[in-house]
C-alpha cells in the first residue's frame, strides 16, 4: 500500500475530482457521508456534540458532518472560525448549507472574540480545525483552543488528522498545540506520521475510511513510502523443490555470541533453522561451545581459539550468507576480526547488535561495507552509527534513507512499524508484529531469518520485507495464543513455522 505525503493526498483528490468524474463539493458530502456514518454507528443521538471547524477543506468535512449529525437528530453545537474571513470554497459552501438548514440548532461564525463552550464528560468533540494540508506549528487562539479541548473530559474525535499533527515531519511542531484525539477518522489511509511511536498518543484509536478515490490515480501516483501487505509479501515466496536437499538450500554462517550471551547465538541459530536454510554453521567462543551443542544441535561449530570472545576471522568462500554480531562484544580484537571477516566475505552480510556498536565506534568502517550489506538496527543504535541522537522518528527515517542510499546498503530500522531502507531511497514500512515482542532477544531471531532467507537464494530486498514480515506474524501469531505479557523471543521462533505455513496457504 502506498503512503502519500500530503501533497500526493491533493493530487489524488484533484485526480479523482477530474476523472471520475466528480464535483469538489460532492467529494466533500461524500466523504462527510461515511464520516458521519463513522460516527453514529459509535456513539448514540444521546451524546451531545461539540463540532469546531477550521476555514479550510478539513473545516468543510466537519460543517457537512454537523449538518448530517442534525439531520439524524444529534444535538450538535457548531463553531465555524473565519478569523481571516478566508474561507476555502467547498467551506464557504457548506457554511451556506448549514445557514439553510432548519435542522441546526446552534452555529457560531467566530470571527474575531470567542467565549468557549463547557466541554463535559459525555460530551463529543468533533475536531475539524486543521487537516492534512497544515504545514506550520498552530499558535495563537488555536493553540489555546487546543490547549482547552485536551485539558476537557470530552471525549474528541479528529477528522482525516489531529489538528496540529501534520502528516509527515512534526521535528519543529509543537507538540502542546496538537490535538490528542480519542478516536481518528482517518480518509483513505494512514499518514506517514501515524507510524511513528512519538504520535501515538494524539492519534488515539484509528479507523480507516475508504471515501472511494480513483485507484487509477493511486496507481499512477508514485511515492518514497509503502506499507507492505501480506499479498505482497504472498509473492516474494519461494517453494521448496519436491527434490531439495540440504546443499541445495543454502548454508549460512552465524558468527554470535561471547561469554555471557550465548542466548543471542543461540536465538539467532534458531531462527536461522526454522526459517528454512538447509546448513548452518556457527563461530563462537570456546566457552559457549557446549551450549550451543545442546541448545542449537542441527548446527555446525566453529570453536574460536580465544575462550571468551570472537577474535579470528574463519573462511566464508563456500557459504551463501553471513550474519554478524548478536552478542559478539565490543572487544578490540573483536572488532578487527569483524571488519577483517566483512573484507574477506563476498556473500550477502547482515549485520545487527554488536557489530552495529562497533561501527558505531569505528564510523571509517562504514565506507568499507559491500554494496547490499544489511544493517538491523533499534533506534538507539541507528542514532550511534549515524553521529547524534535524532529528534523524532521522521529525521531518523531520513537519515537511514540517505545512508541507505549513500552506501547502498539495506537498513531495517526495527520498531513496531519497522521501514526497510532501500539503496534506491525507497522506504518499506512493515505491518505486522506488536508490542510483546519488545523482549530482549526478539532483534536476534530477526537476524536469523534473513540470515536463512538470503542463504536460501532470496535477494537481499526480498529477505529483508520477507523477514521483517515473518518476524512480526510469528509474533502476532504467538500474541494471540499466549498475550503479549508474557511473550518472550523463543516464541517468536516457535511460531514461525505457522507463520511461513498462513503465508504458503
Amino acid at each position: 500500500m502506498k503512503i502519500f505525503t500530503s501533497s500526493h493526498i491533493r493530487e489524488l483528490d484533484s485526480y479523482t475530482i477530474a476523472h471520475e468524474p466528480i464535483r469538489s463539493i460532492d467529494l466533500m458530502e461524500r466523504a462527510a457521508k461515511t464520516l458521519t456514518r463513522a460516527i453514529s454507528d459509535q456513539w448514540s443521538v444521546q451524546v451531545p456534540v461539540v463540532v469546531f471547524a477550521g476555514p479550510g477543506n478539513n473545516g468543510g468535512d466537519a460543517l457537512a458532518v454537523a449538518r448530517m449529525l442534525c439531520e439524524q437528530g444529534y444535538d450538535v453545537s457548531t463553531y465555524l472560525f473565519n478569523i481571516n474571513g478566508r474561507l476555502s470554497e467547498d467551506c464557504t459552501i457548506n457554511r451556506q448549507r448549514i445557514l439553510d438548514s432548519r435542522k441546526m440548532k446552534e452555529f457560531h461564525e467566530i470571527i474575531d472574540e470567542f467565549e468557549p463552550p463547557k466541554l463535559e464528560s459525555g460530551t463529543l468533540v468533533v475536531d475539524g480545525l486543521f487537516g492534512s494540508g497544515l504545514t506550520k506549528p498552530l499558535a495563537g487562539g488555536f493553540a489555546s483552543l487546543i490547549k482547552y479541548i485536551n485539558q476537557s473530559p470530552a471525549t474528541v474525535v479528529s477528522i482525516d488528522v489531529p489538528s496540529g499533527l501534520m502528516t509527515e515531519d512534526n521535528t519543529y511542531n509543537v507538540r502542546a498545540n496538537i490535538i490528542k484525539a480519542d478516536v481518528t477518522l482517518t480518509l483513505h489511509q494512514k499518514k506517514l506520521s501515524f507510524l511513528f511511536a512519538e504520535n501515538q498518543h494524539y492519534i488515539g484509536k484509528l479507523r480507516i475510511l475508504d471515501i472511494r478515490l480513483s485507484q487509477e490515480g493511486i496507481d499512477k501516483i508514485n511515492t518514497k513510502y509503502t506499507l507492505q501487505e501480506e499479498n505482497d509479501v504472498r509473492a516474494l515466496l519461494k517453494h521448496r523443490d519436491d527434490f531439495a536437499h540440504k546443499g541445495s538450500m543454502g548454508k549460512a554462517l552465524l558468527i554470535a555470541g561471547s561469554y555471557g550471551m550465548a542466548g543471542a547465538a543461540t536465538l539467532a541459530a534458531n531462527a536461522c533453522m526454522r526459517s528454512g536454510v538447509g546448513k548452518l554453521e556457527i563461530c563462537t567462543p570456546r566457552r559457549n561451545g557446549d551450549i550451543l551443542q545442546i541448545t542449537a544441535p542441527e548446527a555446525v561449530l566453529h570453536i574460536d581459539r580465544e575462550e571468551f570472545y570472537f577474535t579470528n576471522p574463519i573462511d566464508a568462500t563456500d557459504v551463501d550468507a553471513l550474519a554478524i554480531g548478536p552478542g559478539i562484544g565490543q572487544q578490540e580484537n573483536t572488532s578487527i576480526a569483524m571488519i577483517t571477516q566483512i573484507r574477506r566475505t563476498t556473500c550477502p552480510i547482515v549485520l545487527d547488535a554488536d557489530a552495529l556498536n562497533i561501527l558505531a565506534n569505528h564510523h571509517a568502517w562504514l565506507q568499507q561495507l559491500p554494496h547490499g550489506t544489511i544493517m538491523t538496527p533499534h533506534p538507539k543504535e541507528f542514532d550511534l552509527i549515524s553521529g547524534g541522537p535524532c529528534a523524532d522518528s521522521f529525521e531518523r527515517i531520513s537519515k537511514a534513507s540517505n545512508l541507505a542510499e549513500s552506501l547502498q546498503s539495506y537498513i531495517i530500522l526495527k520498531g513496531h512499524y519497522s521501514a526497510l531502507c532501500m539503496p534506491d531511497g525507497q522506504v518499506i514500512f512493515n505491518s505486522t508484529g506488536n508490542a510483546g515482542m519488545a523482549t530482549a532477544g526478539s532483534g536476534d531471531v530477526l537476524t536469523g531469518i534473513i540470515l536463512a532467507l538470503l542463504a536460501r537464494g532470496y535477494k537481499q530486498s526480498e529477505a529483508c520485507q520477507l523477514g521483517m514480515y515473518l518476524h512480526g506474524l510469528a509474533g502476532d501469531i504467538a500474541a494471540r495464543d499466549l498475550g503479549m505479557e508474557s511473550l518472550i523471543a523463543r516464541d517468536i521462533i516457535a511460531y514461525l513455522p505457522k507463520a511461513f505455513k498462513r503465508l504458503e496457504d
